[in-house]
C-alpha cells in the first residue's frame, strides 16, 4: 500500500523533451505567454533560428530577486514578466517563490490574474509538479469559488489526475463540491468523484478517499440532476466499498429519486435501512419523498406521505419547511385541486390534536405557503372549501390569512375574520391581537382596533397592556382626544387595564391644545368622579388651555383649588414646581389678579422656588401699563394694595 503523504507525483514524460506538448487547456487564456500551437519558432535574427538559451547564474539570480521584490511590492505585472522570462528559458523559481506567485495571482480577485494563476499551475503540473504545494492548489480553487468559475476549477483537477499529481482530497474536494453546487452542476462532479474513488480503491492512495459530504454531493447529482437509478446505486456501492456510512441526507436523495420513479418497494427498503444505520430523524427523508412525488404528479402519494408522517410522530409536528409546503400547494393549484388541499388539512387536523402549536400545524404550513407565493385569495378559497365540507377550521388555517391581511392593511377584513374565529370557539393569542390592533392603528382604522380590543376582553386575554397602549398612543398621535376619552371610559373599570392619571392627562392636554376647553373640563370632572387624583401636569395643561383662550378668571378659580390642596397635603399633594408656578403667575398677571399673584409668590418663596421676575414685568407692561394706582384706589383698596405689592416685587416702581 502506498505511503500516505501530502501529495505525490508519478511523471509521465521526460522534463527535457525538446518539443513539449502544450495542453489545449491553455486555449481559453489567449492571448497569453503560453502558446497553443506546437513547435512555434522563436523570432528570427539575421535569417537563422535560435534555440532557447539557458540563463547564466547571474541572470537567474537577478530574475529571481526581481520576482521576489515585485511580489513584496505587489508589482504584479513585473512579477509576471520575471516568471515568463524564467520559464521561457527552461528555468523555474524556487518552490517558495513559485507558490508565493501563484497565491498572489489568485488572490487579486480579477479575471486576468486568476487566468494567469490557472495557466501557471497547469504549466507547472506538466513541467515540474514538485514545485507546487497543495495549499496553493487549495488557494487557487478558493479564489475560483469566490469568482464562481466552474470550468477552470474542473480543468485544474482533471489536469492533476492526468499528470498523476495527487493532492489529498480534503484539500480540493470540498471546494469543488461547493463550486459544483453553486453552479447547479453536481453531475459534473460525479465523474471526478468516480476517478478519485478509483484511485483510492484500485491504487490504494488512501488520502484520495472522499468524505461523506462529497459522497452525498455525488449522490445528489445522480438523484436530483441526472435522475438515474443506476448511477445512484453505483455511488452507493462505491460508498460501501470505501466503508463510508450513509446519513439522513444520503437516504433523502435516494428517497427523492425512488419517489420520482414510483419505486415504492425500494422506498420501504430505505426506511428499514435507515433504522439499521441509526438514522431516526426522518424529516428530511419525508420532505424528499414529497418533492419526488410532487415532481411526478403523484398527489395521492403526497397526501399519504404527510398523513404517514403525522401517524409516525403520534400527531406531533414534523416541521416541514416552507419550501416543501410551497411545492405541494403549487402542484395542487396547477391541477385546480383546492378541495384536495382542504381534505389534506382536515385529515391532518384529526391526527394533530388540540395541543399542537398553531404555526407548526399542517394547515398553517399549507395556507402560509399560499400567502408566501402571493396567492392570498387561494388561501381564503381553502378556508371556504373547508367550511363547505362542514369541517372545523383550526387556528392554523386562520392565522396566516390574518397575518396577510395585517401586512396588507386589510384591517376591516381581518377584524371580520377575528369575529368568525371567536364565534367558532377558537381563541387567538395575544401576539396576534397586538399585531392586528397595531396594523389597524397604523392605517387609522380606529373602529377595527376598538372591535379587536373588545374581542380581546371578551376572550379573557389576561395581557391587555400592549394593545391598550398602542390604541391610546395612536389616538394621541392622530389628535383624536374624543376617541381617547370614549375608549378610556369604556375600559377604565377593567382590572386588566392599568389606567393612571397620566392617561387622563393625555386626553386633557389634547383637548386643551385643540382649544376644546369644555371637553377638557368634562374630562377633568370625569377623572375626579372616578377618583383619579390630578397632578401638576393635569393643572399645567388646563392652565395653558385657559391662557390660550384668554380665560384668566378660570385660572384664578383653578388656583383657589390648587391652593387648598397644597395647604392640606403639603409635599404629598400636588407637586408645586417651577413650571406650575410660572404658568399661574403668567396667567394671573395677564388677568390682573395681583392678590392671587402675590399668594403664588409667597408660596414659591416658602418652597424656595426660583421666580424670573423679568417675565412677569414684561407681561404687566404688555397688558396693564396704563393701569393707575390712583384710579384703582377709588374702586378697590385691596386690589390697590395688591397692585402696589406686585409692582414693588417686580421692580416696576423704580
Amino acid at each position: 500500500m502506498a505511503k500516505k503523504v501530502g501529495f505525490f507525483v508519478i511523471p509521465q514524460r521526460s522534463l527535457s523533451s525538446s518539443s513539449p506538448e502544450i495542453p489545449s487547456l491553455y486555449s481559453f487564456l489567449q492571448p497569453s505567454v503560453f502558446a497553443v500551437t506546437k513547435n512555434k519558432q522563436q523570432p528570427i535574427s539575421e535569417g537563422s533560428p535560435k534555440a532557447p538559451t539557458c540563463l547564466s547564474p547571474t541572470q537567474l539570480s537577478t530574475l529571481e530577486t526581481t520576482l521576489h521584490k515585485s511580489l513584496i511590492c505587489s508589482n504584479t505585472d513585473e512579477a509576471w514578466k520575471s516568471f515568463k522570462t524564467l520559464t521561457s528559458h527552461h528555468s523555474f523559481p524556487p518552490k517558495p517563490l513559485t507558490n508565493s506567485l501563484l497565491t498572489h495571482l489568485s488572490s487579486l480577485g480579477d479575471t486576468l490574474n486568476l487566468k494567469r494563476a490557472f495557466a501557471s499551475a497547469v504549466f507547472l503540473m506538466e513541467k515540474n509538479p514538485f514545485l507546487i504545494h497543495h495549499h496553493t492548489i487549495h488557494h487557487i480553487l478558493l479564489s475560483m469559488s469566490a469568482a464562481n468559475t466552474s470550468a477552470p476549477a474542473f480543468a485544474l483537477v482533471r489536469c492533476m489526475f492526468r499528470n498523476r499529481f495527487f493532492v489529498p482530497f480534503s484539500v480540493w474536494g470540498p471546494l469543488l463540491v461547493q463550486i459544483s453546487r453553486n453552479n447547479a452542476n453536481l453531475a459534473a462532479f460525479l465523474r471526478v468523484f468516480e476517478e478519485t474513488c478509483r484511485l483510492a480503491l484500485e491504487e490504494r492512495i488512501e488520502f484520495m478517499t472522499p468524505d461523506l459530504g462529497a459522497c452525498n454531493a455525488a449522490l445528489e447529482g445522480c438523484c436530483c440532476e441526472l435522475e438515474s437509478v443506476s448511477d445512484a446505486e453505483r455511488v452507493v456501492g462505491i460508498m460501501s466499498s470505501l466503508g463510508i456510512r450513509p446519513d439522513e441526507f444520503s437516504f433523502g436523495f435516494l428517497g427523492y429519486l425512488y419517489a420520482l420513479k414510483g419505486l415504492e418497494d425500494k422506498i420501504s427498503e430505505l426506511e428499514v435501512l435507515m433504522g439499521r444505520f441509526g438514522c431516526f430523524n426522518k424529516k428530511g427523508f419525508y420532505c424528499n419523498l414529497i418533492s419526488g412525488y410532487v415532481k411526478s404528479g403523484n398527489l395521492a402519494s403526497v397526501e399519504r406521505t404527510i398523513v404517514k408522517c403525522l401517524n409516525d410522530g403520534g400527531g406531533k409536528d414534523w416541521c416541514f419547511g416552507l419550501d416543501t409546503f410551497c411545492e405541494v400547494v403549487k402542484a395542487y393549484f396547477q391541477k385546480g385541486n383546492i378541495k384536495g388541499l382542504a381534505n389534506m388539512i382536515i385529515e391532518a387536523q384529526k391526527l394533530e390534536g388540540s395541543n399542537i402549536v398553531v404555526d407548526k400545524s399542517i394547515g398553517y404550513g399549507i395556507v402560509n405557503a399560499c400567502i408566501s407565493i402571493e396567492l392570498s385569495d387561494k388561501a381564503h378559497s381553502i378556508l371556504d372549501e373547508m367550511n363547505a365540507l362542514g369541517a372545523s377550521v383550526g387556528l392554523g388555517v386562520y392565522v396566516p390569512i390574518l397575518k396577510a391581511y395585517c401586512k396588507e392593511n386589510r384591517t376591516a377584513e381581518a377584524t371580520q375574520l377575528v369575529m368568525e374565529i371567536s364565534n367558532s370557539g377558537l381563541q387567538l393569542d395575544v401576539g396576534t391581537y397586538d399585531a392586528l390592533i397595531e396594523a389597524s392603528m397604523c392605517s387609522q382604522d380606529f373602529q377595527s382596533a376598538f372591535s379587536l380590543f373588545r374581542d380581546m376582553r371578551e376572550a379573557r386575554i389576561p395581557d391587555l397592556k400592549g394593545s391598550y397602549l398602542t390604541i391610546m398612543t395612536g389616538l394621541m398621535e392622530n389628535h383624536r382626544p374624543e376617541l381617547m376619552a370614549a375608549f378610556l371610559d369604556e375600559v377604565v373599570e377593567d382590572p386588566r387595564v392599568e389606567v393612571g392619571t397620566h392617561d387622563w392627562n393625555s386626553i386633557i392636554h389634547a383637548f386643551c391644545k385643540a382649544g376644546r376647553l369644555e371637553d377638557a373640563r368634562r374630562t377633568f370632572r370625569r377623572m375626579m368622579f372616578l377618583q383619579f387624583e390630578p397632578n401638576d401636569q393635569t393643572y399645567l395643561s388646563i392652565i395653558n388651555g385657559y391662557v390660550l383662550a384668554k380665560k384668566y378668571f378660570l385660572v384664578l378659580m383653578l388656583w383657589n383649588e390648587v391652593k387648598r390642596k397644597l395647604s392640606v397635603d403639603g409635599q404629598k399633594g400636588i407637586k408645586f414646581d417651577h413650571n406650575l408656578v410660572d404658568a399661574f403667575l403668567y396667567a394671573m398677571v395677564k388677568g390682573g389678579f395681583f392678590d392671587a399673584v402675590m399668594q403664588v409668590v409667597e408660596k414659591a418663596n416658602g418652597m424656595k422656588i426660583f421666580v424670573d421676575k423679568w417675565r412677569y414685568k414684561q407681561a404687566f407692561m404688555e397688558t396693564h401699563k396704563k393701569l393707575k394706582v390712583a384710579k384703582l384706589r377709588k374702586r378697590n383698596f385691596r386690589k390697590m394694595e395688591a397692585l402696589i405689592a406686585f409692582k414693588n416685587w417686580a421692580g416696576l416702581n423704580t
